[in-house]
């Protein structure tokens, strides 16, 4: 083991790997964080929840895509933190934007062809757009003649939204079908 810490202090291997989230330069696989730490999966598990407890009040936020982990800033400091890195939003996204966003966290991993048949309308540009921001992109192909494009969001969904993982979106209200609408 490269690194001699007490096996029942889960505070030191949570301490751990918010050290390596912190120097690293993006979203870390958690079976490659295992493997570093030499720790099973379970215990890194623990770990990472311990962590993402850990920050919920501090300017730091553990967030999670799939089998991916990363630190971000706390969103309700990303105005503070755009400003100190010069880094505004060059404008907000449209509707049309937000809609095929919508689309694509619910139904994900979606194609273009779904997209355009829940919004009645040719879906290319805004797809373009978001694959452009980092807001989505594409996470596989479908197994299907043609084999379409299936998109996915990204991390930078997730800091843009201020969401620590996709669980945190909030649900779908179902419309009543009971023949009077």
């Amino acid at each position: 083991m490269c690194v001699d810490y007490p096996r029942s202090a889960e505070r030191s291997l949570e301490a751990l790997l918010e050290s390596l989230l912190f120097v690293s330069d993006g979203p870390a696989s958690l079976r490659r964080l295992a493997q570093v730490l030499e720790v099973t999966a379970e215990e890194l598990e623990e770990a990472v929840q311990s962590l993402a407890r850990s920050c919920q009040n501090r300017g730091i936020r553990l967030q999670r895509h799939g089998d991916h982990v990363q630190l971000a800033s706390a969103p309700e400091a990303s105005a503070y933190v755009e400003r100190l890195l010069g880094t505004q939003q060059a404008g907000k996204l449209s509707p049309a934007a937000l809609e095929t966003l919508a689309i694509v966290a619910y139904q994900q991993p979606v194609t273009r062809a779904t997209i355009e048949a829940i919004r009645g309308v040719n879906s290319d540009r805004v797809l373009s757009t978001l694959e452009a921001r980092g807001l989505i992109s594409e996470v596989g192909r479908q197994e299907t003649a043609g084999r379409p494009v299936l998109f996915g969001t990204t991390f930078e969904f997730l800091q843009y939204f201020g969401l620590e993982s996709l669980e945190q979106l909030p649900p779908i209200e179902k419309k009543a079908s009971d023949g009077t609408g």
